[in-house]
């Protein structure tokens, strides 16, 4: 008979789902209070996924890995050089905008609450939003988006100083399978997956939007309305954003085609991100992306508000990156979660039973078994014997006698 040892008491679900939450809140808390030295470490760690790629044609080709490492730094810094020159144009260039139309703005806002005045309704609200044209409010609006361009280009110089060392150590990274081999093949496999659906997202990102980009530049130029090409780089940029992308990138061209050309060029411009941004963002790219990622529609319209919120502006960009990571370190790794990572918009759904399916990573095997209870030996049954029948190779006359020893 065998005896157990007692073992620490096992603490409640709810228990330990609120000691998980707590854990969580005391990491994003300092996610947060960190967020200025993170936010740039992790663009950089992205553009780097992005650009990893590119050393291994070079590398087959007979390239040295210092040389193979420059080159990837090379297009890290060539994307960043044009993401920072866009905002930096873009931004002053609007600083201009606002300092240039501010009093048509004023008296078109007015116009309109006239207007409404003159048929009885109540302006209360119209004449709140006319508070927030004031000219130094304004003006001060568009100090802040040219410090704000600085800023920007500031920590990017922070960027390429990351991604060259962040080049170098992923190199050395990519050899982890040949030199773990089988070992930590399942967490290796999850990083792969991480990384790869990194540069999916952001290729299918910058694809429609460079094509939404142009598109809405030429329709704007054709339209008359000022500075196309500050609006086309504003579509591009807030493509990269899930979701409230559109909203964002529409409303400054709109309120300055209101100001240059009435409800009937604000009225056309709207019609145009309509036809052309809806069907191109909201319509055909969410199935790109979806495939890419694998993320649900809600999650990655909650992820938005919730890492600009913890890591600031860059967070809206990187939102999707970010809770792709969070998925691979927190949900993938536990062969129970597999009905979160289902929620999460993942299309293959996970026992959480120990049995292993065929997508099942060989750590989820490993947890699995070991979480299953031993199990005793079972000693081989002896085959009962019929007495009249003697074993193979002996004969009734080698049987003793009666009553001999």
């Amino acid at each position: 008979m065998t005896t157990t040892t007692p073992g620490a008491r096992a603490l409640p679900p709810a228990t330990r789902t609120l000691l998980a939450l707590a854990a969580g809140v005391v990491v994003l808390a300092g996610v947060h209070t960190a967020r200025e030295v993170l936010a740039p470490i992790l663009l950089a760690a992205v553009i780097v996924i992005i650009c990893h790629p590119v050393r291994f044609p070079l590398e087959r080709r007979g390239w040295p890995r210092w040389a193979a490492t420059t080159a990837v730094v090379a297009v890290a810094y060539l994307i960043l050089a044009a993401l920072v020159a866009m905002l930096v144009f873009a931004g002053f260039r609007f600083a201009d905008l606002v300092r240039e139309y501010l009093p048509a703005l004023v008296r078109s806002v007015e116009d309109v609450v006239d207007q409404l005045a003159a048929v009885g309704i109540d302006t209360d609200v119209a004449e709140a939003a006319t508070s927030w044209l004031e000219p130094a409010r304004v003006l001060s609006l568009a100090g802040n988006v040219s410090g704000m361009a600085l800023g920007i280009a500031t920590a990017f110089f922070f960027v390429l100083a990351y991604a060259i060392f962040m080049a170098a150590d992923a190199a050395r990274y990519s050899t982890a399978s040949t030199v773990f081999g089988a070992e930590r093949a399942a967490t290796i496999d999850r990083a792969t997956r991480f990384s790869g659906g990194v540069r999916r997202y952001f290729v299918v990102n910058a694809s429609f939007g460079a094509v939404v980009a142009v598109v809405d530049g030429v329709a704007l130029f054709l339209l008359g309305v000022p500075a196309p090409t500050v609006w086309a780089i504003l579509a591009f940029v807030t493509n990269f954003v899930p979701n409230i992308g559109f909203v964002l990138g529409l409303v400054p061209p709109a309120i300055m085609a209101f100001v240059v050309g009435g409800w009937q060029l604000a009225l056309a411009v709207v019609a145009v991100y309509c036809v052309v941004n809806v069907v191109l963002q909201v319509l055909v790219q969410p199935k790109f992306v979806a495939d890419a990622v694998n993320l649900s529609l809600t999650l990655s319209f909650v992820s938005v508000v919730f890492w600009t919120f913890v890591i600031g502006p860059l967070g809206a960009i990187l939102a999707i990156p970010l809770t792709l990571l969070v998925r691979a370190l927190v949900l993938e790794p536990d062969p129970g979660s597999g009905w979160l990572r289902w929620l999460s918009g993942d299309d293959v759904p996970r026992d959480d039973g120990p049995a292993r399916t065929a997508t099942d990573t060989p750590d989820d095997a490993a947890a699995a078994h070991a979480a299953a209870p031993p199990r005793e030996p079972v000693p081989d049954a002896e085959p009962e014997r019929d007495p009249q029948v003697q074993p193979e190779g002996s004969s009734a006359d080698d049987a003793p006698a009666p009553g001999t020893a």
